[in-house]
């Protein structure tokens, strides 16, 4: 499966969120479902620490050459 962007996994997220509000849902789709958004988040979570070291790492350079 291709890597998903950050802001598709926001949409993954806002989908399955939709999903668990259906009151029709069972018990045991509402926990896989809440699994996958939990890995949703986290994903997306892991992408903007990675993205702040990033710009961390960009401004400490910039500095340096300053």
């Amino acid at each position: 499966m291709p890597t998903q962007t950050f802001e598709q996994k926001l949409e993954a997220s806002k989908k399955i969120l939709n999903e668990l509000l259906n009151p029709e849902i069972t018990l045991e789709e509402s926990l896989k479902l809440y699994e996958d958004g939990l890995t949703q988040i986290k994903e997306a979570q892991k992408m903007i620490e990675e993205a702040k070291i990033k710009i961390e790492t960009i401004e400490k350079n910039n500095t340096k050459q300053e």
